[in-house]
């Protein structure tokens, strides 16, 4: 410790002194806490011999720390934005989700083998796990339709298909410049990409730094023709390449993502992904003379060189976990980027609507559906319905407006607590198409489990953690500590039935159960069908609570029922039986997550799919069979949106179970519980709050 310049925390990596002269390094909090968890320690004042000057890229700034640097023996960290950073730009206040941390040079500038460059070069790159890993998560991102920056519109079609794809960049690029490229290279590209491709429409992409008028490219619109067309809508880079018949670039990063959408761009500059034999290269650098696969490629470039970022668990982690946390933000700006207007939302719901759907803009509540669809038509935003409270000519009053409809319910995950004790919820699902619980019209949900089979291995590895996961942390919707135990097995006592009491004017009731559509005749059916079973219910927690419909008196449940489970885990209660026989239930999806057989008298949105005995007659547009991880995939990962309340932050589902699993849930206020008293008192007056 002479030199005092790598002290270790206790645990954590090497401390090694960092000296910035770049204000950046000390104004953007995401940026010095990934360093700081790397083990840098930022530093003001001169370094010394033995210390580390940061500089980010190659921008006029790091002159001076490279300068220091040179004169005081110091060494020097490249620091950079990895390739997966943020939704939107860092000059409009987004973080990065990853850092390119490099000790050898910059990786765009070929000048000198940066740490990237000696990875693709010698890194024994052919670990199948690895390579396993670098397939699944490229297609994970392509999945997600996600990028470097992610503020693009998925509403915008691109051009039709079969164009040449010739991107433009910001004029002054640091790495178009360390390519020693300028405008009359992009104008030989664009000639190059007309000679090789006779006839075809020639699209030029914007940069999105450059359609914002920031700063100037190198295509001009006098560059335009009937043959080239300058584009700069805020296109999904995928959904453009997609439809390219051939790509051509200098340096820009969306030549690295061709290579992942199947194209083998041809590129004039001499960016970190060219010369490895997956690029068509018009100045090629001799010293690059391995051949590498795509999976190889991404393997280098997105797993073992960057640094990256978990914000929700506040620690570095893997690829996969920045991918899932951006994914989540992805989707809140995408569906909340126009704005909404609320419908049908009681008072107490909306401070958590507001923290969940109005990040972009906030929420405008407004409880009268004619002048609500007229402010969402006038303003161009969605109108969102609590799904119970939806009027029955609000579809068709928003189609014919061209407004987009969205109703709104809690996850499957909810909480640690009960909505009708005002408890907000860790999960909302937002339905464009119906709601999960009606099976008269199809719904979002329907269509991710009708497409379930189609997933990839990842994505069914990625299910089947979640089971263990819940079934491991015996997590349900409520996740109520139990206040009873289970009547133990008697010798020889047969077969056990766990019959779920539910809310009786619950929707999933109203619109999903016909001939059996109470608690009295569910037990009445399932002990005609199973006479000589030994049936258990267990009443609803809000019914028990006293706070819905659908109470039976214990006399009334005995006449059918051998035991009355009031308050107790559902978890328990699913592993103490061999069946579960239910209307519409929710545990009954539960249920099937652990190995239980299940039986629906009514049509829940988990029935119809082939891992269930249906009584109930099923839409036959439920076609597709499906395994449970499919199930699991679209019913806990595709549909819902969650909140971390520990972050303030969308997640993935993985961080709410772990949140639920950790008891690591904030316990409401004060407010809340009072309300939540109130609400018990006048329970017989529930159409106030509901």
């Amino acid at each position: 410790m002479a030199d005092g310049h790598n002290v270790s925390d206790a645990g954590g990596p090497p401390r090694r002194r960092l000296f910035v002269y770049n204000g950046g390094f000390l104004t953007q909090r995401r940026l010095r806490r990934i360093l700081h968890l790397d083990g840098w320690d930022i530093r003001l004042g001169l370094a010394r011999r033995g210390d580390w000057v940061g500089v980010w890229g190659q921008r006029p700034t790091a002159r001076r720390g490279l300068a220091v640097a040179a004169r005081r023996g110091a060494s020097v960290l490249w620091v950079e934005d990895a390739f997966l950073r943020s939704v939107r730009t860092g000059r409009e206040g987004d973080a990065p989700v990853g850092l390119n941390l490099d000790r050898s040079g910059v990786y765009f500038d070929p000048a000198q083998r940066s740490d990237l460059e000696r990875i693709l070069e010698s890194a024994p790159l052919d670990d199948a796990a690895l390579l396993e890993r670098a397939r699944a998560a490229s297609a994970r991102i392509r999945a997600l339709d996600l990028s470097k920056y992610n503020a693009f519109d998925p509403d915008i079609a691109p051009p039709e298909p079969g164009y040449v794809l010739v991107v433009d960049q910001t004029k002054g690029d640091a790495s178009v410049l360390a390519s020693n490229a300028g405008r009359a290279e992009f104008l030989e590209m664009l000639v190059f990409a007309q000679e090789e491709h006779p006839g075809a429409p020639i699209v030029i992409k914007t940069h999105p730094e450059t359609a914002a008028g920031h700063r100037a490219g190198y295509f001009t619109p006098a560059d335009e023709n009937g043959r080239i067309t300058l584009y700069s809508q805020p296109v999904s880079p995928w959904r453009l390449l997609a439809g390219a018949r051939a790509v051509y670039t200098v340096s820009s990063q969306l030549g690295f993502e061709a290579i992942f959408a199947g194209h083998k761009p041809r590129v004039f500059g001499q960016p970190f992904y060219a010369g490895w034999g997956l690029t068509a290269d018009e100045n090629p650098l001799p010293r690059r003379r391995r051949r590498l696969t795509r999976a190889q490629l991404f393997l280098g470039a997105m797993i073992l060189y960057p640094k990256w970022f978990d914000p929700c668990r506040d620690r570095l982690g893997q690829l996969e976990d920045a991918v899932e946390a951006l994914g989540a933000e992805v989707m809140q700006f995408r569906q909340d980027r126009k704005g909404h207007v609320a419908i049908g939302m009681r008072l107490w719901k909306r401070h958590f609507l507001q923290r969940i759907f109005g990040s972009q803009k906030r929420v405008i509540f407004d409880d009268r559906p004619g002048r609500a669809l007229a402010r969402a038509a006038r303003m161009g935003r969605s109108l969102m319905v609590w799904a119970g409270k939806e009027p029955a000519d609000l579809a068709q009053d928003c189609a014919r407006a061209g407004v987009t409809l969205y109703r709104v319910e809690d996850g499957f995950l909810r909480s640690k607590g009960l909505g009708a004790k005002l408890i907000p919820p860790l999960s909302l699902v937002l339905d464009d198409l119906g709601i999960y619980y009606d099976p008269t019209r199809p719904s979002r949900l329907e269509t991710l489990i009708a497409a379930a089979p189609y997933l990839d291995p990842a994505q069914k590895l990625r299910a089947e953690r979640l089971i263990t996961t819940l079934v491991k942390a015996r997590l349900s919707k409520y996740n109520l500590a139990p206040r009873a135990g289970l009547p133990a097995p008697e010798q020889d006592e047969g077969r056990r039935i766990l019959v779920p009491g539910q809310v009786e004017d619950d929707a999933s009731i109203r619109k999903g159960c016909t001939d059996v559509a109470t608690n009295l005749d569910l037990l009445r059916a399932t002990r005609a069908a199973n006479p000589d079973a030994v049936i258990l219910f267990k009443p609803h927690p809000d019914v028990e609570a006293g706070l819905r419909e659908g109470a039976l008196t214990r006399q009334e449940a005995l006449t059918y029922a051998d035991h009355v489970i009031e308050a107790a885990d559902p978890a328990d209660a699913i592993e103490a039986v061999d069946e579960v026989w239910t209307m519409t239930s929710l545990l009954g999806f539960e249920a099937l997550l652990r190995g239980r057989a299940v039986t629906c008298l009514g049509v829940p949105f988990y029935a119809g799919w082939g891992l269930t005995t249906d009584l109930a007659p099923v839409p036959e547009r439920r076609k597709a069979r499906v395994s449970l991880p499919e199930l699991v995939h679209a019913t806990l990962i595709g549909y819902p949106r969650y909140f971390d309340p520990l972050s303030a932050r969308p997640c993935p589902v993985e961080i709410i179970a772990e949140r639920l699993a950790g008891d690591q849930i904030p316990h409401p206020g004060p407010l809340n519980r009072s309300l939540s008293k109130l609400q018990g008192m006048l329970s017989g007056f529930g159409f106030f709050w509901r």
